[in-house]
């Protein structure tokens, strides 16, 4: 297995700066020329006892801070920066990336691996040594990742680079096949007619105009008992449901993600929060207890959010259950491994360094961009998939801090 790096030396664990006075180094360079050997030998004994001192450390988002020390590998001249699309790319040295030297890289692994099932053209090529690095130690990993990618801190255009990490999850919802017994909030496949008329009809025509309403009769794939619910499943794009059909058996199948109405998305929260509503989180619970103290303002509270989902169904084998559903890049999602980004700043497929600390959680990881999100724009912001089920829902509800990103781009 080759996995070997550059064998540039390690140096001290604390960066120093050498101070000398620039007046004598510019006097050694004025009168170099007429100086005999002698003279020069003993300038330069001089200058190399100049003091040194340490550098202070690096600042990261919520107190996060720098690995101190080089790792080997940094030697050498950085690359320009590079213009990404939306984002601006800057070169960095390994040990910039906080965390580097403890995450759990074979995590990740898994999930990179799955960006190769649906590789972009510059990825390609190294996947072949990504899949037989999966059972090689997270030292080999990391010495492969060292000799084969160069680190780029994600800034903005303007060079801000700090920016916004929130999360997602994938939902389990009690559904029913057929309507009834407290069940009678659909969810629909998409309507032969959605590309007829762009945007299709808003959530509240769909739920008053009968053309709207006709489109969709026969479309129904179950009924939730809950309409918070089903809105939550409308936001997060896709999830399961732990189904009731006909004969009386239970499965478990997806919903993934099959089209929306491109009706521009509005905050259920930031509705709440105009109508002088003060505790909106835990969501969706401080929601469902709104509901239950404003029933006659449910549907005005649904409506405030025009945007509609449509869903596909999709068996789930216990192979599948393990992952999320399949992201943007037609892969499937890596549960604390994955990440939705604006692919207009970050490709598919883009290893990604990634730095948050706040209040929900502190991470310093190696995630994949596989996903995307109609409100997840700009150069530094990504949105982190938390999982499956109740405890990833909390974690997604909490998870709204500040980030920074280092994408990780073949040498």
């Amino acid at each position: 297995m080759n996995t070997s790096s550059s064998s540039a030396p390690s140096a001290s664990s604390k960066s120093k700066a050498m101070i000398c006075s620039w007046k004598a180094v510019e006097g050694v360079t004025r009168w170099l020329p007429s100086l005999r050997k002698a003279s020069i030998i003993a300038i330069v004994a001089g200058l190399a006892a100049c003091t040194s001192v340490p550098l202070p450390p690096a600042s990261y988002p919520g107190g996060v801070q720098a690995p101190a020390g080089v790792r080997p590998g940094d030697a050498g001249l950085l690359p320009p920066p590079r213009l990404q699309g939306k984002s601006r790319w800057v070169a960095v040295p390994w040990v910039e990336l906080p965390g580097f030297e403890e995450d759990s890289l074979f995590e990740a692994w898994n999930a990179w691996i799955k960006s190769c099932e649906r590789p972009g053209p510059v990825f390609a090529p190294l996947c072949g040594e990504i899949r037989r690095l999966s059972i090689a130690t997270p030292q080999e990993q990391r010495a492969w990742m060292v000799a084969r990618l160069q680190p780029y801190r994600i800034e903005s255009l303007q060079g801000v680079s700090e920016g916004l990490l929130t999360s997602y999850y994938e939902p389990v919802l009690k559904a029913s096949r057929q309507s009834g017994g407290g069940y009678d909030i659909p969810l629909y496949r998409a309507p032969a007619t959605l590309g007829s008329r762009k945007p299709w009809f808003s959530r509240q025509e769909i739920d008053t105009l009968p053309e709207a309403r006709a489109a969709l009769t026969g479309r129904e794939i179950a009924w939730v008992n809950d309409p918070i619910d089903a809105l939550m499943l409308h936001i997060q794009g896709s999830g399961r449901l732990s189904i009731s059909e006909p004969n009386g058996a239970q499965r478990i199948v997806r919903v993934a993600f099959a089209g929306s109405n491109e009706q521009p998305y509005r905050s259920v929260n930031q509705w709440l929060l105009s109508q002088g509503v003060t505790k909106i989180n835990p969501w969706p619970d401080a929601t469902k207890a709104w509901v239950l103290q404003n029933p006659q303002r449910v549907q005005q509270l649904l409506w405030s959010n025009p945007r509609y989902i449509f869903f596909r169904e999709e068996a789930l084998s216990d192979f599948d259950a393990a992952f999320g559903p399949k992201g943007a890049q037609g892969v499937p999602l890596t549960p604390g491994r994955s990440i939705a980004v604006d692919p207009g700043s970050i490709p598919y497929g883009t290893p990604v360094w990634l730095a948050s600390r706040g209040g929900a959680a502190s991470l310093q990881k190696l995630v994949l961009a596989q996903d995307t999100g109609s409100a997840i724009v700009g150069a530094v912001r990504a949105d982190y998939f938390a999982g499956t089920g109740i405890e990833a829902g909390l974690m997604a509800a909490r998870l709204n801090q500040p980030l920074r990103l280092w994408a990780l781009w073949p040498k």
